[in-house]
């Protein structure tokens, strides 16, 4: 497919950018979360707040430069799939005052848009399959639900580590006298950590409930039956079951460690729904 060399250098250019500011985004939160400094939180997040701007440059480029919604291969989705978790983070951590929580999201944002940076960034025209208007409203249902869901699993980390890290908070108070807060006083009492779990895993169920709804709407049309049993069909509904139960079980009672143990749980699916299918079972919806 002919492109346009100026945008396509323009795209490298903002994706580095983009992966580099993520990267300092995680590394000054572990200093923050090791040293107690506030002014590493706060750059930590503005620096954050740059990398998803400038990556939100990076996919606006892609899509005029392929003249089409970049939303349709291994890397255009896992670039998506990371700026989604960033737009949740931002939104979360803003709501709930817990920046501390990008000790454990910001390292997933940087993983995921390292995994795009070793996928091949050629644009090829859509398969007549994709050729459809619910393409970008599926898929962009698709990034908002697992952009929530890697909000859950990281608080899902932060709630099961918190025991180990009150362990090192006193030993930390005890060897200094100074007035910084500790690292357990940054870190929301366990009520809100489930708070923000349930939350985040509601809104990912919506826009997943949405996502295979339109899906197999757009599968009747596409392939003449709504459901077909492809791998990735498949594993998107044992994910949405495995949070569905969560969200079952929350109603009655459930919180604290296995609350989390069932997020962390999910985001795996999520993750094997995305990468593992597409690696190892092949199907109708795998893509390169």
């Amino acid at each position: 497919m002919q492109t346009n060399p100026m945008l396509n250098m323009l795209e490298s250019v903002t994706f580095m950018v983009a992966l580099v500011l993520y990267l300092l985004s995680s590394a000054l939160y572990f200093f923050y979360a090791g040293a107690r400094k506030e002014k590493a939180g706060r750059a930590a997040y503005v620096i954050l707040l740059a990398g998803f701007l400038v990556h939100t440059v990076c996919i606006v480029i892609r899509g005029i430069n392929a003249g089409r919604l970049p939303l349709t291969n291994q890397y255009e989705f896992a670039s998506a799939f990371s700026w989604g978790i960033a737009l949740c983070f931002l939104l979360f951590a803003k709501r709930f005052r817990f920046d501390l929580l990008g000790v454990a999201v910001c390292p997933l944002i940087f993983l995921i848009i390292g995994y795009a940076s070793m996928q091949s960034r050629e644009i090829h025209g859509l398969m007549p399959a994709l050729q459809s208007s619910w393409l970008g409203f599926l898929v962009s249902m698709a990034i908002i639900g697992y952009g929530s869901f890697g909000v859950a699993f990281g608080v899902a980390v932060m709630e099961l580590l918190k025991p180990r890290l009150t362990g090192i908070s006193a030993n930390q108070s005890a060897a200094a006298a100074d007035s910084s807060p500790s690292l357990t006083s940054r870190i929301p009492p366990g009520e809100v950590l489930d708070r923000i779990i349930y939350r985040a895993v509601a809104l990912g169920m919506l826009f997943l409930t949405m996502c295979m709804i339109t899906g197999a709407i757009w599968a009747r049309k596409a392939w003449g039956s709504y459901w077909s049993w492809d791998p990735k069909e498949t594993w998107s509904l044992i994910t949405w079951l495995i949070y569905a139960i969560f969200l079952h079980f929350r109603t009655r009672g459930m919180s604290g460690r296995k609350a989390a143990v069932f997020a962390i749980i999910g985001f795996l699916c999520v993750i094997f729904t995305y990468i593992g299918v597409n690696t190892l079972l092949p199907g109708l919806h795998s893509y390169r």
